[in-house]
């Protein structure tokens, strides 16, 4: 297929990069141009603008860290949506209903259909091809692009309403958060105990209370002392806070997820948005009065 893909980040390029090794041709824009000349030694095609890849391609993916981000690149004066030759829309970014609703309501005035498409899986998953794809829309602008996403990772079709998959993706997002915010006081309190954090994370894992945090983030990038799991704090902010303004709007109470919420806001505030979202462990031996050890995961 001929596929335009703009946002060439974190996630954005290793995606792009398995797309072109699939066998798809690839028409790319970055603001950065290093990102469009790394794909460019691949094959890809460099564009001059989101509209010029819309110009080139009649569908469009797009990786982008928030959602006025994604509103310009959509319907922006040098959109997509200004495009000749562009049908569809992929927003594989995570920007809540409210935005994917909107972007869609205004490129269906311009015979573009939207489709939003974010993923789960970290930059690990983007680049091994195992994320979880998450689409709503059309049926068969769905089909007709499965092939592209399949490259992505395992495909889960929510719905065919705009919004649909961003509403999944928050609750996984939710839920990965709240996991990261309670293990962190877990084990934080044990080791105020006196416990070993490592014999904790082994427990933890073969009993009830096993979770993605207790798996993966601790004992590969917390225990470690590296802290480099690929996903920013503002970014696991930016995503609660969707979640939760979601939930107002549908009028239902998420006393965890606002307590939850309350707690990556301080982590927010004590590390920046661009300090690794692992960094909330930092927080919570600051609350405890702690510190692990970066090196054994041992209490100094």
């Amino acid at each position: 297929m001929e596929l335009g893909f703009i946002g060439l980040g974190r996630m954005g390029m290793p995606m792009a990069r398995r797309l072109i090794e699939a066998g798809h041709t690839l028409v790319v824009y970055d603001t950065r141009q290093e990102a469009i000349g790394e794909l460019g030694k691949l094959g890809a095609v460099a564009a001059r603008s989101a509209a010029d890849v819309a110009d080139r391609v009649e569908t469009v993916f797009a990786s982008l860290p928030t959602p006025d981000v994604v509103l310009a690149v959509a319907t922006g004066e040098n959109g997509i949506i200004h495009g000749k030759r562009i049908k569809r829309f992929i927003d594989l970014s995570t920007t809540g209903s409210g935005m994917a609703k909107r972007v869609a309501q205004a490129l269906s005035a311009r015979g573009i259909v939207q489709i939003d498409c974010p993923v789960s899986g970290g930059v690990a998953g983007a680049q091994k091809g195992t994320l979880a794809v998450m689409v709503s829309g059309p049926r068969a602008d769905v089909e007709l692009a499965s092939p592209a996403l399949s490259v992505f990772g395992r495909v889960f079709v929510i719905g065919d309403k705009p919004g649909m998959a961003q509403t999944m993706k928050l609750l996984n997002n939710l839920l990965s958060a709240t996991a990261m915010a309670a293990t962190s006081e877990a084990v934080a309190m044990g080791v105020k105990a006196g416990l070993d954090p490592s014999i904790m994370i082994g427990v933890i894992n073969a009993g009830t209370g096993r979770n993605t945090a207790s798996t993966d983030k601790f004992p590969k990038a917390i225990l470690p002392g590296t802290y480099n799991a690929g996903f920013q704090t503002g970014l696991m902010v930016k995503d609660v806070r969707l979640c939760l303004s979601e939930a107002k709007t549908l009028g239902l109470p998420m006393d965890v997820a606002e307590a939850v919420g309350r707690l990556w806001e301080i982590v927010f505030s004590e590390n920046g948005p661009d300090s690794d979202f692992t960094t909330i462990m930092h927080t919570a031996e600051r609350r405890a009065g702690i510190k692990l050890n970066k090196q054994t995961g041992e209490k100094t």
